[in-house]
């Protein structure tokens, strides 16, 4: 269930704060401003410019803002720690890829996480109910209400969303930064049909609490929040702070069925077809004969056989007060 915290005294996240420090001799103790460490992913399809709206906008809210220089997602996460204390968050602008990059430091430094929404899919967004504005984006950070979310891990690579192997595995390898630049959110569309014709089943082993199952699948998906894949849902009642995963196997035969079902993929529905295999459970392993590599919110990161956890509430994000209803 989502929380909305209004955060109080050294969590208060108010534009300034006083230090406590001398009088200035004009009758007022000094005011510091709160830091916020932002970083960009200039390379995304709109970061540079949403970084810059999002930027000001906190700044004429009274935040200090110190932008993280380009880099790899290594970098980024030495930047945030080297750069944490003193700090009061992470303001990520960019996609699902820059937010998995920033995971590992928001852990380890505990700091809050802003999101500027300035992706091509912004799946983790839409998963929290956050405005697509960026300017809207930035006044849920200014406001400071918060909640504590779950991060899934395989093989010890956080990821927010999802994690899976097989076809959308086979999609992020095709899916080039140029396709998403020029076609947005339909390059998900137009990348996954030349993908599905040359994509074959593949035999693997799931293992969850107790028991295991082998399986013929085009596909196996662990979700940890709702949203993936260019605004596909997991699973219609997912929720990213419920402390459990959700697990599909799409088990078909014929490709066609895929098409069939598209448009409950994008509701979440696709479990209630006899072809697709669902589970709950806090961990799971998928072994396969040969090695297969995993997609972890876009970006290959590890290989099977490979072993899902949940870390529950393991990081706070900025999220409106009032959260709007879903589609």
């Amino acid at each position: 269930m989502t929380e909305t915290h209004v955060i109080p005294t050294s969590e208060d996240l108010s534009p300034a704060s006083e230090t406590g420090g001398a009088d200035d001799g004009s009758g007022s103790a000094a005011i510091s401003l709160r830091r916020l460490l932002m970083v960009v992913n200039g390379g995304s399809r709109s970061g540079g410019e949403a970084g810059g709206i999002a930027e000001s906008r906190l700044r004429a809210a009274g935040f200090d803002v110190l932008k993280s220089p380009p880099g790899k997602p290594d970098d980024l996460q030495r930047w945030i720690e080297a750069h944490a204390d003193g700090a009061e968050a992470v303001v990520v602008a960019g996609g699902d890829g820059t937010l998995n990059a920033a995971a590992p430091a928001l852990v380890t430094t505990g700091l809050p996480l802003g999101i500027i929404p300035a992706g091509t899919a912004n799946d983790l967004a839409r998963t929290l109910c956050l405005p697509l504005d960026i300017e809207a984006a930035a006044d849920v950070i200014a406001a400071g209400h918060r909640k504590r979310i779950d991060l899934g891990s395989v093989n010890g690579h956080k990821f927010f969303n999802v994690a899976s192997v097989g076809l959308s595995t086979e999609l992020a390898r095709e899916l080039s930064g140029e396709s998403k630049r020029r076609f947005g959110r339909l390059s998900y569309a137009i990348t996954a049909a030349k993908v599905l014709s040359r994509m074959r089943p593949f035999r693997a082993v799931i293992v969850s609490s107790g028991s295991s199952v082998r399986v013929r699948t085009l596909q196996i998906a662990v979700g940890n929040g709702r949203y993936y894949g260019g605004g596909m849902a997991v699973e219609q009642t997912a929720e990213i702070d419920d402390a459990r995963f959700d697990l599909y196997s799409l088990e078909f035969g014929r490709l066609w069925k895929l098409l069939a079902m598209a448009y409950d993929f994008r509701k979440g529905r696709h479990v209630m077809w006899r072809e697709v295999r669902a589970e709950r459970g806090v961990s799971f392993e998928i072994h396969t004969r040969k090695r297969r590599p995993i997609n972890a919110d876009g970006e290959i990161v590890t290989s099977t056989p490979a072993r899902f956890e949940m870390l529950p509430k393991a990081v706070s994000v900025f999220v409106p007060k009032e959260t709007p209803p879903r589609d």
